[in-house]
């Protein structure tokens, strides 16, 4: 870890993240090195700049995240994920320690919390809000002991970008453009992860995308398609 504390913050909402910026630059530790506002552009900059820790919010476009904390620890070992979320629910902060997290904090807790989260997931330490600490940390110790195969586990990491994309409802030829990948491969891209899921077609792959709180719930059937 550099002397500064680099970090790299992810949210669409843009109050949240300027604010949480104009925060973290009042401290003398910390720097921000870096801004994104969706998973996949996160990714490539967590790849690009290495900082020690990404401050990510979970509901995410173009890569939930989740999926961003997994393959961003994956890419960038050095890099430590703390993830700032309105959801104190206890499957959700389990999935987020099991992709890799260090730190989960709750949007409504005060800048002093981050900050400690922040800190503490650069040393190396874990951190979770107050109200999350004592149940998420025992029921994550019984997880890892008892925890069944998750197909999901079986999907590659491009594999599980193009199971975003077209969850949203992204074209195979808007994937392959977002991915810079012919047509061809993402069409191959997503009949294996229909495959490995065990799914027929588009709905169901909203609909299964839906349940695993990949993407919100919009409605009914599934996200208009974009160009």
């Amino acid at each position: 870890m550099s002397e500064r504390v680099r970090v790299v913050l992810v949210d669409d909402h843009e109050l949240v993240r300027q604010g949480v910026h104009a925060l973290l630059q009042r401290e003398l530790d910390i720097e921000v090195v870096g801004e994104a506002t969706d998973g996949l552009a996160a990714l490539e900059l967590v790849e690009r700049v290495r900082p020690d820790v990404l401050v990510a919010d979970l509901v995410l476009p173009g890569l939930d995240g989740l999926e961003l904390t997994r393959q961003a620890t994956r890419r960038s070992p050095g890099t430590r994920v703390v993830v700032l979320s309105m959801d104190s629910a206890d499957p959700l902060v389990l999935e987020a320690l099991d992709k890799g997290a260090s730190a989960y904090v709750l949007k409504d807790a005060g800048i002093a919390e981050l900050l400690r989260a922040i800190r503490e997931a650069a040393r190396g330490r874990r951190y979770l809000s107050p109200p999350l600490s004592d149940r998420a940390v025992s029921a994550y110790a019984w997880r890892r002991e008892a925890s069944a195969v998750d197909p999901y586990e079986a999907l590659t990491p491009r594999e599980r970008q193009v199971l975003h994309l077209g969850a949203e409802g992204l074209t195979n030829a808007a994937v392959a453009k977002r991915l810079g990948i012919s047509v061809r491969t993402a069409e191959t891209h997503r009949a294996r992860v229909l495959h490995k899921l065990a799914l027929r077609n588009q709905t169901d792959l909203v609909r299964w995308a839906i349940d695993r709180g990949i993407i919100p719930l919009r409605g009914e059937g599934p996200p208009p398609s974009r160009p």
